[in-house]
C-alpha cells in the first residue's frame, strides 16, 4: 500500500467567516467604550461632582476609582487644595490719601461644600472673579478709611488681621446667600504692599528726615553736656581733693600747736629749752637798764 504524503492545504476564508469576525468586533467596541466610561478616578487634592443629564448630585466623590453610569454621568474635578490669588484695590485713608493696596489671599474650597459651591458659583476662576476679588476690593476700603495713612504702615499686623476679617464675613455672607454655608475657608490674608501718592511719600520722606536731624541734634547735645558734666565733676573732685588736704593739714596743724602749748603750759624748762634751741650764741651789744648799760667792749673793738 502506498504511502500517502501529507499535504496541507491552504484555504482563503470564505465571506461568511469576515462577516461573522466583523459582527463579533461591532459588538466587542461597543462593549469596550461602556467599559471604559462606566469608572473614573477622582485624583488627590480634588472630589468629583456629579452631574447627572446636566443635574448636579450633591453628594461629592471622594478620592479614588468610582463607578458611574456611562453617557449619564458625568464627574467634575473640583481643586480643594490650597489657592492663592493676588488682587490691589484703591481706597482712601482716615487722612483722605490714596492708597492702592495689594492683597494676596490663600483660600480652599470645603470637599463635602464642592457640589454646592460649583452648581451655585463655579470652578476656581469664577470663584475668584465672583467672591474672592469683590471681598479683597470691599473689605480694603472699609479698613484702611479707619486709620491714617502713616497708621496703615506703623500698624500694619492689625491693618492685615483686620482685612482678613472682613474678607471672611464678606464671603460668609455671599455663600449664605446662595445656601452655601461655610463653603470657601480663607486661610491666610497677606499685604504685599502699600503704594501711596508721590504727595505724600515725599512729605513722609521730609518728615522722616527732619526727624532724623532732630535726633541727631539731640543726641549731639546730650553728648556735649555730658562731657561737660563729666569735665565740671571732674574739677569739683580734684578742687574737693585740694580742699580736703588743705583741711586735714590745718587740722594737724592746728593739734600739733595745741599739743605744744600745753606742753609748753605745764613745762616751763621747756620754755627755756626752746630759747636756748633759737639763740645763735651771740650776746646783745647793749644790755642793762637805761641808767646803767651793759657795754660789751669786746663787740667794740
Amino acid at each position: 500500500m502506498a504511502q500517502q504524503d501529507n499535504v496541507v492545504n491552504f484555504k482563503l476564508p470564505d465571506l461568511n467567516s469576515i462577516g461573522s469576525f466583523k459582527y463579533v468586533l461591532v459588538l466587542l467596541v461597543p462593549i469596550f467604550i461602556l467599559a471604559l466610561n462606566s469608572f473614573v478616578i477622582v485624583e488627590a487634592g480634588s472630589v468629583g461632582v456629579i452631574k447627572k443629564l446636566g443635574a448636579v448630585n450633591e453628594i461629592p466623590l471622594t478620592e479614588g476609582v468610582h463607578f458611574k453610569m456611562p453617557f449619564i454621568d458625568t464627574i467634575i474635578a473640583v481643586n480643594t487644595r490650597l489657592n492663592s490669588t493676588k488682587s490691589s484695590a484703591l481706597s482712601s485713608s482716615k487722612d483722605l490719601q490714596t492708597v492702592k493696596t495689594e492683597v494676596s489671599v490663600q483660600y480652599s474650597i470645603k470637599g463635602d461644600m464642592a457640589p454646592k459651591t460649583f452648581q451655585k458659583i463655579g470652578l476656581i476662576g469664577q470663584i475668584e472673579a465672583t467672591v474672592i476679588e469683590p471681598s479683597i476690593e470691599e473689605s480694603v476700603k472699609s479698613v484702611t478709611a479707619r486709620y491714617t495713612a502713616e497708621e496703615l504702615i506703623t500698624k500694619r499686623e492689625t491693618v492685615k488681621t483686620q482685612i482678613q476679617i472682613e474678607i471672611q464675613n464678606f464671603i460668609d455672607t455671599t455663600l449664605n446667600n446662595k445656601g452655601i454655608q461655610n463653603g470657601i475657608h480663607i486661610a491666610n490674608v497677606a499685604i504685599t504692599d502699600f503704594n501711596f501718592s508721590e504727595e505724600f511719600n515725599r512729605a513722609i520722606e521730609l518728615k522722616v528726615k527732619a526727624e532724623q536731624e532732630a535726633l541727631q541734634a539731640k543726641n549731639e547735645k546730650i553728648r556735649r553736656v555730658t562731657q561737660a558734666e563729666a569735665g565740671a565733676a571732674e574739677k569739683q573732685l580734684a578742687a574737693d581733693a585740694s580742699a580736703y588736704a588743705i583741711t586735714v593739714a590745718s587740722k594737724a596743724r592746728a593739734e600739733a600747736i595745741k599739743r605744744e602749748a600745753k606742753s609748753l603750759k605745764s613745762n616751763p624748762e621747756l620754755i627755756q629749752l626752746r630759747i636756748a634751741e633759737k639763740w645763735d650764741g651771740k650776746l646783745p651789744q647793749y644790755n642793762g637798764t637805761s641808767v646803767v648799760p651793759f657795754l660789751n667792749i669786746d663787740a667794740v673793738k
